[in-house]
């Protein structure tokens, strides 16, 4: 492992406070980054978590894909987790906790939204992010895109009929151009580029070496993304600390449950670990862009449901770092 990868946890919480302390020195740098997105896809964020995909996708062998499709096991718990159990788990947490654990501390209108932005969450399994979690635990690169994939086909059908009905809205309007940009930023392109390069390597020899070359650039994209993003909500956090931290305990409830279920799921399943690992956290993470997206829409920038989202983001990267080291420690017990 690089010096990036052994030490990532640390420069990860140094990116946070990095962050924070970024937003609230130079606002207007700030204000300018988060003004450069198309369709609620930030661009600079676009070009790191690009920067993040891109060397595992140099690792995708388009034959490969075969004979993935015929290890259906992962791919099924990861169908079954993201879309049958984790909207509802987080429906469930969202309304225990806003409606009668934290009720004392917060208005039911406020509990509504943070309700509602959880929902969102919980319905939107991770496109982009998946890819460097799977990468982290050295993952099956042709496996990971394939459930991603299928992952990205059922969210088109899926995502709205869930979300209305457990909120209770029948009108909800899917921002259509943020779901399609985030596909084609995150997944289409950068395989496009992966295949690209492969051909050009052409021997696995070669390809092994420009991976391991370019590999420390995706844990630098990543560092980066996460001071960009506590840039962007530096004020939030700073003028809110008790509803994040309200906000985030179901969050982090939700995340390890989710792992903790897929998890045992593939290894009760014998599914390989190459494989079992990813399938667990393309559960666990989320579809942050759609999610703010949908919260801003429904509800406006400034509401709760929005601010749950985002605290989402915020969570999402240290949660999801412990539970790679735990996959990384836990390989050997999967044979």
């Amino acid at each position: 492992m690089s010096i990036f990868e052994r030490y990532l946890t640390v420069w990860v919480a140094l990116a946070m406070l990095g962050g924070i302390i970024l937003g609230a020195a130079f606002p207007a740098l700030v204000e300018l980054v988060a003004a450069a997105e198309v369709a609620r896809v930030n661009l600079v964020v676009a070009i790191l978590i690009w920067a993040m995909v891109y060397p595992m996708m140099v690792g995708v062998d388009p034959a490969a894909l075969k004979t993935a499709v015929k290890q259906p096991r992962g791919l099924a718990i990861t169908l079954a987790v993201n879309w049958l159990i984790k909207p509802f788990t987080m429906a469930l947490l969202a309304v225990l906790f806003f409606d009668h654990v934290f009720a004392p501390w917060i208005s039911p209108e406020d509990a509504m939204q943070y309700t509602a932005g959880l929902i969102l969450l919980g319905a939107a399994p991770c496109t982009a992010m998946v890819f460097v979690w799977s990468q982290l635990t050295r993952g099956d690169e042709s496996y990971t895109l394939l459930q991603v994939s299928v992952n990205d086909v059922v969210m088109v059908f899926a995502f709205a009929p869930i979300v209305a009905f457990l909120l209770g809205v029948t009108d909800i309007e899917v921002p259509w151009e943020t779901l399609l940009l985030s596909v084609l930023l995150f997944v289409l392109l950068p395989l496009i580029a992966g295949v690209w390069t492969r051909k050009r390597l052409a021997t696995r020899e070669r390809i092994d070496g420009f991976q391991a070359r370019v590999k420390p650039w995706s844990v630098i994209g990543l560092i980066a993304t996460v001071a960009i993003l506590f840039a962007l909500q530096g004020g939030t956090i700073l003028d809110r600390p008790q509803v994040i931290a309200l906000i985030a305990v179901p969050i982090v409830i939700q995340s390890y449950g989710i792992f903790a279920l897929a998890y045992a799921a593939a290894f009760a399943l014998k599914v390989p670990h190459r494989i079992a690992a990813p399938c667990a956290l393309i559960g666990t993470s989320n579809f942050f862009e759609l999610a703010v997206a949908v919260a801003i829409s429904l509800f406006g920038l400034n509401s709760g449901a929005a601010l749950a989202t985002v605290v989402g983001v915020l969570v999402e990267v240290p949660v999801m770092l412990s539970l790679v080291g735990f996959a990384n420690r836990t390989r050997a017990r999967f044979g």
